[in-house]
């Protein structure tokens, strides 16, 4: 875990202030489209603004304190939107709190929760963390006790990366949630600390309105990764169901590249969608799917289930084959983490149709030993010089490939391509190849 702080002035005019500051310590995350979960109310002014900063995505965290009786500020723990409780049985036992009260309190929070999600984001179901750039915001942290419950809930879900993002903090409770992110940016941590509000000039409470007015505005703004004009959302027929995609058909088009997500993730990813826009940009046509449907995205099992990725990826260059706009294209297959296995054995079926691989810190040793023996289609395999154990993987599924096979190892690199510089060189060396072989 990475603690980053920074040396600020103090008092912050108001929220916008130490914001737009917050935001400057984060720009290592411009481009990277973000995930920011502000906690209500004031963590949303917050957030609004490192959203627009970033080119991320707005969304809330909705977790409650649970207060000591009579004193609703004192944190005895805190419940999240899952209705997972965190006590702090020092507190507990201090107060001589009751299970009866920790049971009505925790009721009580979590129908406030419900309710303001009802309110703030009403038809809008919570955004899913999973393989994305996560960064929860507040004002600041006294006790850390909801940030700490919204970090819990966000680790679960399997984000890529978990930041924490305040501007001002108790340094025992930066101490305390130091476990559950992989980076913490504050901007101050005095001493002695009292409370929040103490460091802002104005630190006047958010009104319900204005929460709902900043949701309102990051959602009418433009996506950082917005489709193209010539992009659109199509349903690909799979059987009994219909799998969603965004193609992409540039005029005119010189080859088309499908996309096969890893596990976990989805046609939204935005990794394929910085790899996907450079190959627009170099005539390609590009294809972006959903693999799975949302239920069987919340069962592990399915998201490692290779043959029925495959089936779902062969199912998607039958309907290519049959659309007349698309079907005399070249067609190649890029795959990221368990896609990469799919991508490798719809080769092996169909090597007339597939004419080129690549591979994005994927795991070709899913493919059965049998499947990589019969990949005709020249392959490249792109992995980070640090996911060391998936290198190892890949050099071992590189020997059982007898046609053309290449690994391009990115220096510096980790699993996912976080690091300054690694996606635009993934989406370089993509490009070339199919650019070589398409």
């Amino acid at each position: 875990m990475k603690n980053k702080l920074t040396t600020v002035s103090l008092p912050f005019d108001n929220r916008q202030d130490a914001a737009r500051q917050l935001a400057k310590a984060l720009e290592h995350y411009a481009g990277k489209h973000p995930l920011i979960l502000a906690i209500p109310r004031g963590g949303v002014a917050i957030g609004r603004i490192i959203a627009d900063a970033l080119a991320g995505e707005l969304d809330l965290i909705l977790v409650r304190k649970l207060g000591a009786p009579g004193h609703a500020e004192f944190a005895i723990g805190a419940v999240d939107e899952q209705g997972k409780v965190l006590l702090f049985p020092e507190s507990i036992e201090l107060l001589h709190i009751s299970e009866r009260y920790l049971q009505e309190e925790t009721a009580h929070q979590l129908a406030l929760i419900r309710s303001r999600r009802a309110r703030y984001r009403p038809g809008k179901k919570p955004t899913s963390f999973t393989d994305r750039i996560v960064i929860v915001v507040d004002d600041g942290l006294a006790t850390g006790a909801t940030m700490t419950a919204a970090l819990k809930a966000v680790k679960a879900e399997h984000p890529s990366r978990l930041i924490c993002a305040v501007p001002v903090a108790a340094s025992e409770s930066l101490a305390a949630i130091a476990a559950h992110a992989d980076e913490i940016v504050c901007l101050a941590k005095p001493d002695p600390f009292l409370a929040v509000g103490r460091f802002y000039r104005d630190f006047s409470n958010l009104s319900e309105e204005e929460v709902i007015q900043l949701l309102d505005q990051a959602a009418a703004s433009p996506p950082a990764f917005i489709l193209p004009e010539d992009s659109r959302l199509i349903q690909l027929p799979c059987g009994p169901l219909f799998i969603h995609g965004d193609l992409t058909v540039p005029k005119p088009a010189r080859g088309l590249v499908l996309f096969a997500h890893g596990s976990g993730s989805s046609r939204h990813s935005p990794r394929n969608r910085i790899v996907a826009s450079a190959l627009n940009a170099l005539g390609f046509a590009t294809l972006l799917m959903d693999l799975l449907t949302d239920e069987e995205d919340h069962h592990s099992v399915a998201r490692f289930d290779i043959r029925l990725l495959t089936e779902r990826l062969q199912a998607a260059v039958q309907w290519v084959l049959q659309e007349p706009e698309l079907s005399r294209l070249p067609i190649g297959l890029f795959g990221g983490s368990t896609g990469a296995a799919a991508a490798l054995q719809v080769a092996a079926a169909r090597p007339k149709q597939v004419r080129a691989v690549v591979s994005r810190g994927g795991r070709p040793d899913m493919a059965s030993a049998e499947v990589l023996l019969k990949v005709q289609a020249p392959t490249l395999l792109i992995v980070g010089s640090l996911d060391t154990e998936v290198l190892e993987l890949n050099r071992l599924a590189k020997s059982q490939m007898p046609g053309l096979t290449e690994i391009n190892v990115i220096p510096g690199a980790t699993h996912l391509f976080e690091e300054s510089g690694a996606l635009e060189q993934v989406s370089q060396h993509a490009g070339a190849w199919f650019n070589q072989w398409l």
